[in-house]
């Protein structure tokens, strides 16, 4: 096997799948089917074998996540809090330097997500590197240092959710992903899903 022009084993990957799910009439997203399996799992697929450890990060039907074989971490807040308070409880229970994040509901993530994800932070010195696609960012994909743990509790505690208002305090570096956009569809609400040949 080729080893990895990152350091893989210092990188936790972390799974988003603790959101309400308004669009989709407040179904578990990670559990619904895409091609006959959980969107849960395509995402696992591809996530687990780009980073060290996983963690999932959920709110509900905690046991069907835990099956999967990795550590579920709920919220520490209260409610659906959005996807700051999944990446705060996370980064409480990592035990690398860096966490790699990504949603559950976008199942075709591409396969050199993390490690292109580690060199930019690595190249510009960063805390936190995010993806974009040439027109806008994704900012549920990333890569951050584990460090800023605290930084990141002091901003839920002070009121803030909104995740591109907490990168702004920190050193933060966009990844080009122009040339992979696809994998950045996300999948809603049930037309999308109809779309991408799934059911719910």
């Amino acid at each position: 096997m080729k080893t990895p022009s990152y350091p893989i084993n210092e990188i936790t990957g972390v799974i988003l799948a603790g959101g309400r799910s308004a669009r989709m009439g407040g179904k578990d997203k990670g559990l619904i089917a895409l091609a006959g399996r959980p969107f849960i799992e395509h995402v696992i697929e591809a996530v687990a074998p780009q980073t060290g450890a996983l963690i999932i990060s959920a709110n509900r039907n905690l046991g069907r996540y835990r099956a999967y074989g990795y550590p579920v971490v709920a919220d520490g807040f209260d409610g659906f809090q959005g996807p700051l308070a999944g990446i705060c409880a996370a980064l409480a229970e990592t035990a690398t330097p860096y966490a790699a994040i990504a949603p559950c509901d976008t199942p075709r993530p591409a396969v050199d997500l993390v490690r292109r994800l580690y060199l930019t932070l690595s190249e510009n010195n960063a805390d936190i590197a995010v993806a974009g696609d040439g027109r806008r960012l994704h900012p549920v994909f990333c890569l951050l240092k584990t460090s800023l743990h605290g930084s990141l509790r002091d901003f839920l505690e002070g009121g803030g959710r909104k995740i591109d208002c907490w990168f702004e305090q920190a050193q933060t570096a966009v990844c080009d992903f122009s040339d992979q956009a696809e994998t950045f569809d996300n999948l809603n609400t049930p037309e999308d899903l109809a779309r991408a040949g799934g059911v719910s």
